[in-house]
């Protein structure tokens, strides 16, 4: 991300500059008509879509003697606009942490240019990682994915999600649409643009994929690991940037980094390649949401499997140029030492060589003499 300077000229109105400054303030006005429209009969069955979660269904489970209605929900064309919505509410909030918590730091370190920008850019994420991992574990031991993993594949097609998981997918996908637009509201370096638009890419399409497939419920295990991991290495680097010292985070993260892609493999081959493939359940039915067919199957794994093999190239080549860099500036310390301790060796022999042969020396009280 760019440094965004605050100056005191007004830039014409609908410029970029314009568009750049006040984002916020234009988006907010956008999200508010569509709250607005809720209070009115005419508008207010347009607005809903945008606002609340779509394609509600209710179902009666036995409790007792007694069965007791519960709201279930599946996905369908409409959630688009509810995510939409929830894309401007991620800009909004975007902001906010921008403006009154990211800023205000950045002015007390005085950060350079380079590390400002890496600076706001895990300050960002790791509020997000922060929020979405608390929010996916909640998901999880509330429906007792972790104590049974049976439950991921048993049952499938997982066409209705409870209101939690699903309002989760939104607002996933709300997030990781509204980092294309902050591409250009955060003024980001041309060079940094592709890194930024291979990630942006790669969450959309695994977790749109598990949300239209109906593997929520393998989507949800995988990303809060994934989600731990990633908070780790944006708070290291949090922590580095205040004291450069403490590096200790990045060796735990690596640990789990490597962990992390093992244990996304092994949830996946459990589930995709071998529970879905002995499932009841097979075939290709687009109504019923059941894509359990080898070619859905295999196109699944080998997208997982590229991905973690893509993450570990790049998490390979950051160690190796960390390693690098390290052993360059151990290399330098040696130089230097070295270097010191002659200079200061040479200076004592010049010393020694005076007092040798000064006037106090016994071959000046002999010259002299004679």
């Amino acid at each position: 991300m760019g440094i965004r300077k605050k100056t005191n000229k007004n830039p014409p109105v609908l410029s970029h500059e314009f568009v750049i400054q006040n984002h916020a303030d234009i988006v907010s006005c956008v999200a508010m008509v569509f709250l607005l429209g809720l209070m009115f009969e005419v508008t207010s069955k347009f607005a809903v879509i945008f606002i609340t979660v779509q394609y509600n269904v209710t179902i009666s489970t036995p409790e007792g003697l007694e069965e007791t209605p519960m709201s279930h929900f599946h996905h369908g064309i409409k959630d688009l606009a509810t995510v939409f919505f929830y894309m401007l509410v991620a800009i909004i909030m975007h902001a906010i942490i921008q403006e009154y918590v990211l800023d205000k730091m950045n002015r007390k370190k005085h950060f350079s240019k380079t590390k400002h920008s890496k600076f706001n850019e895990s300050g960002q994420l790791s509020v997000f990682y922060l929020f979405s991992f608390g929010w996916g574990t909640s998901i999880l031991l509330s429906e007792n994915f972790l104590s049974n993993p049976v439950t991921l594949w048993e049952g499938y097609p997982h066409t209705l999600m409870p209101f939690q998981m699903k309002f989760y997918y939104i607002c996933q996908l709300g997030y990781w649409l509204h980092a294309l637009p902050e591409l250009y509201f955060q003024k980001t370096k041309k060079e940094d643009i592709p890194r930024q638009l291979v990630y942006i890419f790669l969450y959309l399409v695994h977790i749109a994929g598990a949300y239209i497939l109906n593997l929520n419920r393998l989507g949800l295990v995988l990303l809060v690991s994934h989600y731990f991991v990633e908070l780790l290495f944006h708070v290291s680097r949090l922590i580095y940037f205040s004291n450069e010292s403490r590096q200790m985070g990045f060796t735990v993260w690596a640990v789990l980094f490597v962990l992390g892609r093992l244990l996304t493999l092994s949830l996946s081959v459990l589930t995709v390649g071998f529970g879905l493939s002995t499932a009841e359940n097979q075939g290709f039915d687009l109504a019923a949401g059941n894509f359990n067919i080898f070619f859905v199957r295999i196109t699944v794994l080998a997208a997982i499997c590229l991905t973690q093999a893509f993450m570990m190239w790049k998490f390979i080549n950051f160690q190796l140029r960390r390693w690098r860099e390290h052993a360059q500036a151990q290399t330098l310390k040696k130089k230097q030492v070295p270097s010191k301790s002659k200079s200061k060796k040479d200076k004592a022999n010049g010393v020694n060589g005076v007092s040798s042969h000064g006037a106090d020396s016994p071959r000046a009280r002999k010259e002299k003499a004679s």
